[in-house]
């Protein structure tokens, strides 16, 4: 969630930067949705990992004997 948040915040300080022509807002803007996007693309990351370790461990839990 906090990826999205970043995304949105982004824009809106892009937004805000071009309306009062403010560069250093705009670009500020630009790295907190840039920052947006990378976060929610490491958090997609874990995700599967985080599947695919849980799959491992109902694979080896129900073993025969277990």
């Amino acid at each position: 969630m906090s990826g999205q948040v970043d995304k949105v915040k982004g824009r809106l300080k892009q937004a805000a930067g071009s309306v009062a022509g403010d560069e250093h807002l705009k670009r500020e803007g630009e790295r907190d949705e840039a920052a947006g996007k990378t976060k929610k693309k490491v958090d997609s990351v874990k995700d599967r990992v985080d599947d695919a370790i849980d799959d491992v461990k109902d694979k080896f839990d129900s073993r025969p004997g277990r």
